[in-house]
């Protein structure tokens, strides 16, 4: 039996994550907060992962906890630990996104965006590496964002993802002899519904899926289960001697894009 514990992982993306991982037998151990954030839309997320989870005639441990609070994240993984007796896996996926300059962003709204981004990152992987540590080894995927090179009206945001680069990178290094492998991978093509997508177009489903966007070489925008495909692969055996990567799902949002949109596609709109 393999365990993994996936922050953010009853809403969107994390949710994608959490089901993709259950389906290839992994016992998830996910957890989120149910109250909407800051910007976001997402509320609710423990009964949806568990509605989604019996839909595929499968299980999951769905706890309630804030990323950014040390006692909750070591609460999940000494519930963790305890249930299961090892951590083999964590994926670094809760985040929030609201957007505005460095002028327009309120300090404690900035601290709440690197609290849950980067701290959350921080405090998952602190809680869970000494249990990987004794066991001989594991991996750790953190879901990172174009933004973390530096986009417009994102400055927190933007800080939050390229310090969750960083420490990707510092972790790949430090725990490299002890068999611990750490990945980054990157959501891109623009039209991946989640809670932070939608909350950032108003709230309006209609407005963030009719916008013209890249999408993907498959020649559609990505959805959940892309990026939970690319967690799992960096998760399992196959990936054993992948560490310190960043793996694009989507296509050139780490390298200076986005795509522009086809010739024949309509007007964008500006950003929200």
């Amino acid at each position: 039996m393999r365990v993994v514990i996936v922050s953010g992982g009853t809403f969107g993306i994390g949710k994608a994550i959490s089901v993709t991982l259950a389906q290839r037998g992994w016992q998830v151990v996910a957890f989120g907060l149910d109250a909407p954030q800051p910007s976001s839309t997402a509320a609710g997320g423990s009964a949806l992962l568990r509605a989604d989870l019996a839909a595929h005639g499968l299980e999951a441990d769905v706890l309630e906890a804030d990323v950014s609070r040390a006692g909750d994240v070591a609460r999940v993984a000494e519930f963790a630990a305890g249930r299961y007796g090892r951590i083999d896996a964590l994926v670094n996926n809760a985040a929030i996104g609201p957007l505005g300059t460095v002028l327009d962003t309120p300090e404690d709204l900035w601290n709440r965006i690197i609290d849950v981004n980067l701290k959350g990152a921080y405090l998952c992987c602190r809680a869970v590496l000494p249990h990987m540590i004794g066991q001989g080894g594991g991996a750790i995927v953190n879901i990172g964002s174009g933004a973390g090179w530096g986009k417009p009206n994102m400055a927190a945001y933007s800080a939050s993802k390229g310090g969750l680069f960083a420490l990707g990178a510092a972790l790949a290094y430090d725990h490299f002899h002890q068999r611990i492998r750490v990945n980054t991978v990157v959501p891109g093509g623009g039209g991946i519904v989640s809670g932070m997508g939608v909350g950032r177009a108003g709230g309006d489903v209609r407005r963030f899926t009719s916008r013209s966007v890249a999408g993907t070489a498959a020649g559609r925008v990505a959805v959940g289960e892309d990026i939970a495909q690319a967690v799992a692969f960096l998760l399992s055996d196959e990936a054993a001697t992948i560490s310190g990567t960043v793996l694009d799902v989507g296509c050139f949002a780490h390298q200076g894009g986005p795509i522009p949109p086809r010739p024949d596609a309509p007007p964008q709109e500006p950003p929200a």
